[in-house]
């Protein structure tokens, strides 16, 4: 831009700065029809995508804090490439490119909205998992001791159950949890309410219920920490939440799923009108079987009493057959007790030939034979050992050098190195010399020396 003969020259970052204040002014906030392409995810937790139609295309960016939400306050979904969306975003550029691009800050499905495909995603997740699995489904108690209600405190839904309740059997005491069944803050508190439940004595089936409502009313059911809080509770939990027509996340998880809250407290505790009258009528029935069976005892009583005409002549009968039966008992202890006494002695004159008594002393007699010959043996033996040890030790000490100085005799020994001395030439005068004698030793120094001469006199 010229000015006179003054021209504005701008660095390519102001002219990008430029622009994208231009753009940020001019459309401030914007809603963009489009179709996902380049879906990009990195560890930031950003989503980056390219927002595309038939003709153009535009960089988009969804931060991680702001997305998850739609403009209603949806419950998240999961963005795939190819979903057509519809997006609420502001225009930017970013200035290290020079690109333009949207900022999303809301997003929902083109032609569905955000809650129903979050419903429909988390679904197919779940019964993926099994949580849905018809086998693992409790069955609910007959006539529960106590029951457990996560609902909202007011409303018509707790005062249903309680009027259905009170109406089908008053004396089932009913545990009231108030939780919010609606708003960010519903599936905290009702995950927090189901995790307690548990800790109560007593519970054992629980009602999760609410009014019916829209979609984004229901939000809180369709939950998917709801969901699993209901598939680990230990306790069968009744799902009642919306209309008949309403179906939820909860629902397909749940033990048991109620078209409604009334419906619900109906299938939880029977009618205790019908419950009498069953019991009635088993009692009426047990009466009846008691008289059928008090008639045939007593036409049994009266066909036995017929045939027992005269008790005293059966008793005489029994009384001879008692006494013919005590005598050939009698007679056959007497049989056997001999039969006993006989094989009693057989056994003892038998085991008298076999007793070991003699082999013992048999036995020990060998024992003391073989001890006195090993005495003497060793007796022997001792002898010629000493006498070989006498005559070894007669000629070790014929042979030891000490008995040769006995005989006067003694060994010369050169100091200090104690070299034996054989002959004179092995010694100078003056050499210090040891003397051993048979008793005791001596030491000396040579003053002279004298050699043999051929007649044994010395010689200087």
């Amino acid at each position: 831009m010229e000015r006179g003969s003054m021209r504005e020259i701008l660095s390519v970052s102001a002219l990008n700065e430029r622009i994208k204040a231009l753009l940020e002014e001019g459309f401030p906030l914007l809603w963009v029809e489009g179709e996902v392409s380049n879906l990009h995810r990195p560890a930031s937790g950003h989503v980056y995508f390219t927002l595309k139609d038939a003709k153009s295309q535009i960089r988009a960016v969804i931060f991680r804090t702001p997305f998850g939400r739609g403009r209603n306050g949806a419950a998240a979904f999961a963005l795939e490439e190819g979903m057509g969306l519809v997006c609420r975003a502001r225009l930017s550029v970013y200035p290290p490119r020079g690109d333009y691009q949207l900022i999303v800050d809301a997003v929902e499905p083109k032609g569905l909205g955000a809650l129903q495909k979050a419903f429909e995603q988390l679904k197919a997740r779940l019964e993926a998992e099994g949580l849905f699995a018809p086998d693992r489904k409790r069955p609910i108690p007959f006539l529960p001791e106590r029951i457990g209600v996560v609902t909202s405190p007011t409303g018509a839904v707790i005062r249903d159950i309680l009027t259905v309740t009170g109406r089908r059997f008053p004396s089932v005491p009913i545990l009231i949890v108030p939780v919010r069944v609606q708003g960010v803050e519903a599936p905290a508190e009702i995950i927090r309410a189901l995790d307690e439940m548990p800790l109560v004595p007593g519970v054992d089936v629980i009602i999760l219920a609410r009014g019916g409502g829209s979609l984004e009313d229901l939000s809180a059911f369709n939950d998917e920490g709801v969901a699993r809080a209901i598939a680990r509770s230990p306790i069968p939990v009744i799902s009642a939440v919306g209309h008949e027509t309403d179906f939820t996340i909860a629902d397909f998880t749940a033990d048991l799923r109620a078209a409604t809250p009334s419906a619900a407290a109906e299938m939880v505790v029977p009618r205790r009108a019908d419950l009498r009258e069953a019991i009635e009528s088993l009692r009426l029935r047990l009466i009846r079987r008691q008289q059928g069976d008090a008639d045939r005892l007593r036409g049994r009583v009266a066909e036995l009493a017929g045939r027992l005409r005269d008790p005293k002549r059966r008793l005489a009968e029994i009384r001879i057959a008692l006494d013919d039966a005590l005598e050939r008992m009698r007679i056959r202890l007497n049989h056997l007790q001999r039969v006993r006494r006989q094989d009693w002695v057989h056994l003892a004159v038998r085991l008298g030939h076999q007793s070991p008594r003699g082999r013992i002393a048999e036995g020990l007699r060998l024992v003391d034979a073989l001890g006195n010959r090993l005495q003497a043996s060793w007796q022997r033996r001792s002898e010629q050992r000493s006498n070989r040890l006498q005559a070894l030790l007669a000629l070790l000490d014929s042979l030891s050098p000490l008995a040769v100085l006995n005989r006067g005799y003694s060994i010369t020994r050169r100091l200090p190195e104690g070299t034996i001395i054989r002959q004179v030439q092995d010694i100078p005068v003056g050499q210090r010399i040891a003397v051993r004698l048979a008793a005791g030793s001596l030491q000396a120094t040579v003053t002279e020396i004298f050699k043999e001469g051929p007649h044994g006199q010395g010689e200087v």
